[in-house]
């Protein structure tokens, strides 16, 4: 089984370095850590009293890993959900912040382990979270990676900006959607065909 660490050096990986998108909310990010995150820990790297955008460009992927770990998934709580669903959830807390656990949230109460909608890991998310992973550990993780998928489509659907995050320019799958797969067993991917359909509507 992967290490924490070894999970978050895969996302920073998957996130990429310096990038500075005029479509993304979040503006200027490395390795997938904001510029906003980096403020909210007082990451002032090169020492000059504030956080900017060269403090963004000066992290590390050593501590881009370090935020990760910390902040992402020991004090969110992750490492008490089933093992089966942490790196997705992980990831995409990471990529979606409180989102990822309000999904993971719904999906329980779904499926009959009620757990409160509120995006933060507490005693009830976790006896549901377990108890689900109990009666179907790899349904769990598929549903999770499947939900996950379609909220990345949703935001794509209402927001025409983040559409290219979600489909190529050739139609193909984007980052988002190729980034939930990962997760989710190889016969829940949608084809090529199946993902052009679902993106038919937008411009």
């Amino acid at each position: 089984m992967k290490t924490v660490e070894q999970i978050a050096t895969e996302i920073v990986a998957r996130e990429g370095g310096y990038v500075n998108d005029p479509d993304d909310p979040g503006g200027a990010t490395n390795y997938g850590v904001t510029i906003g995150t980096m403020r909210r820990l007082g990451m002032d790297l090169n020492g000059d009293g504030r956080v900017d955008e060269r403090d963004v460009r000066a992290l590390t992927r050593a501590q881009a890993v370090q935020v990760y770990v910390e902040h992402y998934f020991r004090r969110p709580r992750l490492a008490e959900l089933p093992v089966t669903v942490q790196a997705s959830v992980f990831d995409m807390q990471v990529n979606a912040g409180a989102n990822a656990v309000k999904i993971l949230q719904r999906l329980l109460t779904r499926m009959g382990f009620a757990a409160k909608d509120d995006g933060v890991i507490g005693p009830r998310t976790i006896a549901a979270a377990q108890s689900a992973a109990q009666v179907a550990p790899q349904h769990l993780a598929d549903a999770y990676g499947i939900a996950r998928r379609n909220y990345y489509y949703a935001i794509a659907d209402n927001r025409p900006a983040s559409r290219k995050y979600a489909r190529r320019k050739d139609g193909g799958k984007g980052g988002w959607i190729t980034r939930a797969e990962e997760f989710i067993s190889p016969k829940y991917h949608l084809s090529a065909a199946q993902h052009r359909e679902r993106t038919a509507k937008w411009a």
